[in-house]
């Protein structure tokens, strides 16, 4: 196996094996699963987390509060920022290049070249990994929507998640938010617990009545659970309640997605939870690109005093708004975005509730994704939200127009695009 010693050959190849990115099914991982000795039914326990936004915010909330309670944890989340082997977490430590080769090419073989997606492939590949490795608990993340994404073939997780849900895919979802939602609810299983957060009143009654028709028991953000900001943190009300300090991930968002992390929690069986090892995990999370402070680099370097630059990956309408809540407490200095998506996602409904609070968008073409907007495109976008907007060639180029530009120190936000943000994390990070 020597010429597969490294990941990167066997990714390239099944990155072929079908002519679509995404086409959701469960046909095709299910077929190989089985020729692979059915690998999912070999896992630790469950806990399996849909949605929009936030959902790896939450999964590594779980991480962090599991593993501070003494569990061990595999871990599948998606996309990677900068390398393949980030979204495959093995009894808590990133996945090593040789195991990594060696599961893929095993799920390779297995295949025998049969059509299937990148995303499929990889994901029974992490299968495999974690049920040869002995673990307490097994986080899964959905990929895409839920109801037919490669990560819906546990029957019988022990938690179903979804965290907040808004428009987002829709050419593979559907074009409304209840659409969206019937395929988010798609990972709830029948007498498995159901912990949503909060969801406008459309998706909620879709899941609603998803749960209802499977016997599911609902545990609802805002009834049978809640977070409520306090001085030095938060409180938690759900079947406990706890006093705790502020989460390690920033942003009054995360208040929502810690208190989603504890209301699973809190439906493992034979788990006891401890305020103290509760407080340790919340002190411990780490989820790159998420409102993130970047403190070292050659563009942080290049800052001159009392400035700082932050990364954030939020894509869509509803990450828009979750910035907006907290660029409204950012009001000491002027904010600078500069920002890069994707021509699939909606870049109006992004940027619109950003416009009050900006002082000025330098777009630029994310460096070596073809489905990028250009930067004159991504700068219009700007322009018709409301925020004046200049192109740049990238975001070092952005950078320095930013500070020839404003008068005093400021605060400047990377954003736009996961795909932007791991650019920056490889190459300036």
């Amino acid at each position: 196996m020597a010429s597969d010693a490294a990941p990167e050959p066997i990714l390239a190849r099944l990155g072929g094996l079908h002519p679509k990115l995404i086409d959701l099914s469960l046909t095709r991982i299910e077929r190989l699963l089985a020729a692979l000795d059915h690998p999912e039914r070999k896992l630790p326990p469950v806990l399996h987390v849909a949605g929009t936004n936030g959902k790896g915010s939450v999964v590594a909330f779980l991480r962090a509060i599991l593993e501070a309670h003494g569990k061990r944890v595999h871990v599948y989340t998606s996309p990677h920022l900068v390398r393949f082997n980030e979204r495959i977490r093995v009894a808590g430590a990133i996945i090593d290049d040789e195991r990594l080769a060696e599961a893929l090419v095993r799920a390779e073989r297995a295949n025998a070249g049969a059509p299937i997606t990148f995303f499929e492939i990889t994901t029974a590949a992490a299968f495999l990994a974690f049920s040869e490795t002995p673990a307490d608990f097994t986080l899964l993340e959905v990929g895409l929507g839920g109801r037919l994404d490669a990560t819906n073939v546990i029957e019988h997780p022990l938690v179903a998640a979804i965290t907040p849900l808004s428009i987002d895919h829709t050419d593979f979802l559907g074009p409304t938010l209840a659409a969206i939602a019937g395929e988010k609810a798609g990972i709830l299983k029948r007498g498995v617990p159901a912990v949503i957060a909060a969801q406008a009143p459309e998706a909620a009654r879709v899941i609603d009545a998803r749960a209802q028709s499977l016997g599911a028991s609902l545990f609802r953000q805002g009834r049978e659970w809640s977070v409520t900001p306090a001085s030095g943190g938060f409180h938690y009300q759900g079947a406990g309640a706890y006093a705790l300090p502020p989460p390690a991930l920033p942003g009054a968002h995360q208040l929502g997605n810690a208190g989603q992390a504890i209301a699973c929690v809190e439906h493992v069986p034979g788990l006891a939870l401890d305020p103290g090892a509760l407080a340790r995990g919340l002190a411990a999370v780490e989820w790159p690109a998420r409102l993130q402070r970047l403190a070292r680099g050659p563009l942080v370097a290049a800052l001159p005093p009392g400035w700082e630059l932050w990364l954030d990956g939020g894509h869509n309408p509803g990450a828009g708004a979750v910035l907006a809540t907290q660029f409204a407490l950012w009001r000491e200095r002027p904010l600078y975005l500069i920002y890069g998506m994707l021509t699939t996602k909606d870049a109006a409904g992004y940027l619109a509730p950003l416009a009050a609070f900006v002082a000025g968008l330098h777009a630029v073409t994310i460096p070596g994704e073809s489905p990028s907007m250009s930067a004159q495109a991504a700068a219009a976008a700007a322009r018709a939200a409301g925020i004046e907007a200049e192109v740049a060639e990238n975001p070092s180029a952005a950078l320095t127009k930013v500070m020839a530009k404003a008068k005093t120190p400021a605060r400047v936000l990377i954003c736009g695009s996961l795909y932007l943000a791991g650019w920056v994390l490889r190459d300036h990070g």
